[in-house]
């Protein structure tokens, strides 16, 4: 089964909002795959800054703030800058720290005509460990994918 339809299936079994879900390993693999897929990281720029950015080559990367940073506003431009970095039919593969900002976002995409959204489980950096650390459990990160740090 292909990665697109493995994700598409996870989205009907979890019944989603979106096109499906993708494990962090699944999308760096559609990256490479399709060069019209495209990562919207919707971490705040300060958390791209802070914490880290994923290392794929721009054109298929997009750095789009759910909300803004500081005070945590939503972004009232997410949608005109969507619009701006990706076509309504681009493979969209959206990222956060931990897989919860990237699901509201997979969701307003698609409730605006994106077609295929899919969300990246477990983000950038994963859930907290026993200690309260990131990157440990899951993630980007974890799983050993490209990144650059702070």
């Amino acid at each position: 089964m292909d990665i697109l339809e493995t994700a598409r299936q996870r989205g009907q079994e979890k019944q989603l909002p979106y096109a499906g879900a993708v494990t962090p390993s699944e999308a760096y693999a559609l990256l490479q795959q399709n060069p019209a897929a495209k990562l919207v990281d919707v971490r705040t720029d300060a958390e791209r800054d802070w914490v880290g950015r994923v290392a794929i080559p721009d054109p298929q990367h997009a750095a789009v703030q759910w909300n803004l940073y500081p005070g945590g506003t939503p972004n009232p431009g997410f949608l005109d800058q969507l619009a701006q970095a990706a076509a309504k039919d681009n493979v969209l593969l959206f990222l956060c720290r931990s897989g919860v900002r990237s699901r509201h976002a997979a969701k307003l995409a698609t409730e605006h005509g994106y077609q295929n959204c899919f969300d990246i489980l477990e983000g950038f950096e994963g859930d907290k460990d026993a200690e309260g650390h990131r990157k440990t459990v899951g993630g980007w990160c974890k799983a050993g994918l490209p990144w650059v740090g702070a």
